[in-house]
């Protein structure tokens, strides 16, 4: 087939790259999902190597962005170059499937036993994540040379970062419910890099049937561009989307911790939130293209998303405080779990989906209003780069600050009023006049002063939500709860009843209390391991709990060293102070070191060695705490224990299958 050298490209040839950009959203999910749960079973899964294997991640994609349209000539066919970086996306992806050992190696060599060593972590995410994610960052501006330079063209990118998307959406679902649920991380990575490379098959043989028909209009725009380079910037459109992505991650990470609440905090529960998440993005990208490429005031229509943005975030608010929590479900009567995640997807879609939806129109709105007829690729980077920065902050300051220090009361209210600043700052910075754009103006000012009445307003989510997740509506008289806060990792409770009973809650889930069975059973892994150890000495509890278990070594006179390994900080302070009679204050002993970090990371990496290791009761469908029952995990035990050593493992039968029992013990 061939193509008049003038003639632009007609919709249908447009189309015949969709099921590309499907393919390549759907590899780039499942590399991250594999990546992530790869890369924390080397640097660890705390918050604090969550947060750089994130930043590393988006930060290449970002940097990837950024650099690509200044790395690749105008000259070069932009399917041709597409596919390229699909292919080799595929292959640094197999290369790093066959180094992960040695980078294992590598970092437990060297970071010896400083288990804060961040910055360690970060040369090891670095040097894994950034030559993939570079490449993956270069595809949008790389394939957007292939568009129209002009507002129209602009727009139309954002339903193929819709497409894009969409295949995101599947990629999620399929590594999470059946690729690492039915197989492994290597079955899941051999059928990313298989999508990769016939995605990049793809590019080529429809960059050798469709001929490069932007040459001449893009070299004429880098022309232009060297001429604007001298007082180029940031324009309004780039803070606004900026601010978008700020408010948009954070949001995501403010409404999973609520939403894990409540569904429980299982791998699956994060993966329905995500994808929920992305098909309103996808949804909202496909819309915001169609929106925009005929809009003649793409910028008040970028106003208006803000502000949808900002009453659909407190609506989410509103929903998840009052509204979710007591929905009428008792998940005890359900036969399947996946007749739960019906459930859950039901209630994701309600909060969730209208705030991604805005947030999804305003990327391609937000190119069409920054679109001054120059190289769509450095167009798309430069806006790409400021959505990608701003998510960045936003998940790193919700996750270490936001919530941890404010509360998700006041993280909410921060996130609402983010896109209600990008609003006013579109308000403000517009040049356009006449009696239209005026009432316009005059809606939207509305609009922002409605929503920050609604910001002071925003409701804080029941303790009980904390205390007792998606079973709050089985409760009849819940307890006086004693202690509620939030922190970096969970969601903590003390709650106690009538007749003196406490209960201690981690993220929707009872861990401890003062009932004489758990007591008995807390004491227990602590006793038994002390008692067949010939005069234990030093001693390491996996999580702390209200650290029952940890204060039975207490009253044993030949442990001289006890180490408590937990994830979040704030569980030991509270453990110590409403639990401190039950656990012979066990926190405020001398012997006692406590060392905030996930207990495999601690395992890998530590050269000490010890008499016993026992674990308050773990249950091992919580997100991470798997790793605690695995086959790697009880050789790294062995290894640290010291002749005559003892192990103790709570193993529970309750909420938990045959075969994962089989598999534990086993």
């Amino acid at each position: 087939m061939a193509l008049s050298q003038n003639r632009p490209l007609s919709g249908q040839e447009h189309l015949w790259l969709l099921p590309l950009f499907i393919g390549s959203g759907c590899s780039a999910l499942i590399y991250e999902i594999v990546w992530f749960q790869s890369l924390q079973m080397v640097v660890g899964a705390s918050a604090i190597s969550l947060a750089v294997l994130l930043t590393i991640f988006m930060g290449g994609m970002c940097l990837g962005s950024l650099l690509s349209p200044k790395l690749m000539p105008t000259r070069w066919h932009p399917l041709f170059v597409y596919a390229t970086l699909e292919f080799f996306i595929g292959v640094m992806a197999l290369l790093l499937l066959f180094a992960l050992p040695a980078v294992e190696r590598f970092y437990v060599e060297r970071v010896g036993a400083s288990v804060a060593s961040v910055l360690l972590r970060a040369v090891v995410a670095g040097c894994c994540l950034l030559p993939p994610t570079l490449l993956m960052g270069a595809t949008l501006p790389a394939i957007a040379r292939w568009f129209e330079n002009n507002q129209q063209g602009t727009a139309r990118i954002g339903m193929f970062y819709s497409a894009n998307i969409v295949g995101a959406v599947l990629g999620c679902l399929f590594a999470a419910f059946y690729l690492l649920r039915m197989h492994d991380a290597l079955i899941a990575t051999y059928v990313a890099v298989g999508i990769n490379f016939l995605v990049a098959l793809g590019g080529w043989v429809l960059g050798i049937v469709l001929p490069n028909q932007l040459q001449n209009q893009l070299q004429n725009a880098s022309a232009t561009n060297r001429v604007d380079a001298a007082y180029g910037g940031w324009t309004v459109s780039h803070w606004v989307i900026a601010l978008s992505g700020f408010s948009a991650l954070g949001a995501e990470v403010v409404w999973t911790r609520e939403l894990s609440l409540m569904m429980g905090a299982s791998v699956y529960t994060f993966s329905l939130i995500l994808a929920v998440f992305l098909i309103g993005l996808g949804v909202g990208s496909g819309l915001g293209a169609a929106w925009g490429r005929n809009h003649s005031q793409p910028g008040t229509a970028l106003a208006w998303c803000q502000v949808g943005a900002a009453l659909s975030a407190a609506w989410a608010a509103w929903m998840m405080a009052r509204s979710l929590p007591y929905w009428p479900i008792d998940p005890s009567l359900s036969s399947s779990p996946w007749f739960g995640f019906q459930l859950d997807i039901a209630r994701v879609m309600w909060a969730v989906f209208p705030a991604a939806l805005c947030w999804g129109t305003s990327f391609p709105l937000a190119l069409a209003h920054a679109s001054r007829g120059e190289d769509p690729a450095k167009l798309v980077a430069s806006v790409y780069t400021a959505n990608t920065l701003g998510a960045i902050i936003g998940a790193l300051l919700f996750t270490w600050i936001a919530i941890p220090k404010f509360g998700i009361v006041h993280a909410q209210q921060f996130l609402v009023s983010a896109p209600l600043g990008g609003a006013v700052l579109l308000l403000a910075l517009s040049r356009n006049v006449g009696r239209d754009f005026a009432l316009q103006r005059l809606g939207i000012a509305v609009g922002v002063v409605a929503t920050l009445v609604l910001v002071a307003m925003l409701p804080a989510p029941p303790p009980g939500l904390a205390a007792y997740g998606r079973f709050l509506v089985t409760w009849n008289d819940e307890p006086n709860y004693l202690y509620h806060a939030d922190g970096l990792s969970a969601s903590i409770a003390v709650s106690e009843f009538e007749n003196g009973v406490r209960n201690f809650h981690v993220s929707g889930k009872v861990v401890a209390s003062s009932e004489p069975q758990d007591m008995r059973l807390q004491r227990m892994l602590g006793h038994l391991p002390a008692l067949l150890c010939k005069e234990p000495k030093s001693i390491l509890v996996v999580g702390c709990g209200a650290a029952v278990t940890a204060g039975t070594f207490v009253v044993h006179p030949s442990v001289e060293r006890i180490v408590i390994c937990e994830i979040e900080p704030l569980i030991p302070a509270a453990a110590g102070k409403y639990f401190g009679g039950s656990n012979h204050e066990v926190i405020k002993d001398p012997r006692v070191e406590i060392i905030f970090d996930d207990a495999r990371h601690y395992m890998l990496v530590t050269k000490e060695k010890f008499d016993v290791i026992t674990s308050d009761p773990i249950h091992p469908w919580v997100k991470g705490a798997a790793a605690l029952y695995t086959k790697e995990y009880f050789d790294l035990c062995k290894d640290h224990l010291k002749p005559g050593g003892v192990i103790t493992q709570w193993v529970p039968l309750y909420e938990s299958s045959l075969a994962a029992v089989k598999s534990e013990v086993a």
